[in-house]
């Protein structure tokens, strides 16, 4: 298979104001070699996909990138690792968010309705990436992300990725539960949908865990992964389908 890069109009470039030596992207479904249903920029190699095109589709982000991802093992957990001590030859580590002061070190996150998150220091020292499901939200991800960064939340900026819209995702009253339960304030984040069912805002959910933490400069949360079957797999929509990657790193100069 080709290692040819994907164009840019495969990638979304998350508008947030970064300093000067964060990059990050946002890779869609677009520009990849993967067969329906994992057509075509699937990431993932595991769900079923052919083995040698999920490993060509991350060759060919490599060499856009300059660089080998530092992926995950995700588990919806909480745990957070140095994407600099992992090494890209080395099986996954079981985590759910990584950071880095590292210039190099590129931070990475697989999702097809889940929420991944990005944050960087104001000053360009740290960066991380997290994957937030309602799972994980619930759990403490990204407070285990924001402490592992160690600086200051108000320092802080977070950036987040494409995830299932809010018309889309429905949940039981149990989530709803969990969540009303741990802060009362998240009820606003559930609209009522059939008995027992509810429609959860994921976006919302997470900004109020971040304004919680005291992270007040939040940019993104505009896509719905579930609605745009051109741009982007969901899990919800199709249920054996790729995933998609969010990354960020620090410029080596």
């Amino acid at each position: 298979m080709t290692t040819m890069t994907p164009s840019n109009k495969d990638f979304i470039v998350p508008d947030w104001p970064a300093p000067p030596n964060v990059r990050a992207l946002q890779t869609t479904r677009q520009g990849g070699v993967s067969l329906p249903p994992y057509a075509s920029f699937n990431l993932g190699n595991h769900v079923g996909d052919d083995r040698l095109a999920v490993a060509a589709n991350r060759a060919r982000l490599s060499e856009y990138l300059a660089g080998d991802p530092v992926w995950l093992e995700q588990v919806h957990g909480t745990r957070v690792v140095d994407a600099a001590s992992c090494s890209p030859g080395d099986p996954p580590a079981q985590a759910d968010a990584s950071f880095s002061r590292a210039p190099g070190a590129i931070c990475a996150v697989m999702t097809a309705d889940c929420l991944p998150v990005l944050f960087c220091a104001d000053d360009g020292s740290v960066v991380a990436a997290a994957h937030a499901g309602w799972r994980g939200l619930l759990a403490g991800v990204l407070e285990e992300t924001i402490a592992a960064m160690a600086v200051s939340p108000g320092r802080l900026l977070a950036y987040l990725g494409p995830a299932i819209g809010p018309r889309a995702f429905e949940v039981g009253d149990e989530v709803r539960s969990a969540f009303v339960a741990a802060d009362g304030a998240t009820a606003a984040a559930f609209k009522p949908a059939l008995p027992g069912k509810w429609l959860a805002d994921l976006y919302l959910l997470a900004r109020l865990r971040l304004a919680m933490q005291g992270v007040a400069r939040v940019y993104g949360g505009a896509f719905c992964t579930a609605s745009d079957a051109d741009r982007f797999f969901s899990y919800r929509r199709d249920g054996q389908t790729g995933r998609m990657a969010s990354l960020i790193w620090l410029a080596s100069s």
